[in-house]
């Protein structure tokens, strides 16, 4: 699967981030549906760090992926999203979803049932504003067979990461 080269936005880890800061204001006040937003902490500065990310709640949980570096247009060293390396040190994240703000602890997916589990999850959610994505990462008629193989991909080459929600 080739994304758009041409696309400013998902050639490289900036682009991925002008975007999100872009989206950030509208998703803090209504998140589509299986989008939402990530606040984690900073690892050196300890500040409130915010990330427009695709999210999917299936019951007390969350899943979404950092996606992998050869989508990022990155190879080698520093290849990981800082909200991952975030993560990595303080799982303590706050998820804003349509259906309001959530506590929870985030940890990456390691081989095995959840991960088989998060990735039915993950990768059969479509809703509206994935075929407005789809654009973005391949461009050409969306269909919800072509966006759950888009989401397969991703999963599939990213780092998926579950986070246990809190009430």
């Amino acid at each position: 699967m080739h994304e758009r080269k041409r696309n400013p936005f998902t050639r490289s880890a900036q682009g991925g981030r002008v975007l999100s800061a872009l989206m950030l204001p509208f998703f803090l006040v209504r998140p589509p549906a299986g989008f939402g937003v990530l606040t984690t902490t900073g690892r050196r500065t300890g500040k409130k760090r915010r990330k427009c990310v695709r999210v999917v709640r299936a019951g007390d949980r969350a899943y979404l992926v950092m996606l992998g570096p050869a989508l990022l247009g990155r190879t080698g060293p520093g290849t990981t999203s800082a909200w991952l390396w975030n993560i990595r040190s303080n799982p303590s994240v706050e998820l804003r979803l349509r259906g309001g703000r959530f506590a929870g602890a985030a940890r990456e997916l390691e081989e095995g049932v959840e991960k088989e589990r998060a990735r039915d999850v993950y990768c059969e959610s479509v809703g509206p504003f994935d075929y407005l994505e789809f654009n973005f990462h391949l461009g050409g008629r969306p269909s919800r067979t072509r966006i759950e193989q888009l989401h397969r991909h991703w999963f599939d080459t990213g780092v998926p990461v579950a986070i246990d929600l809190a009430g």
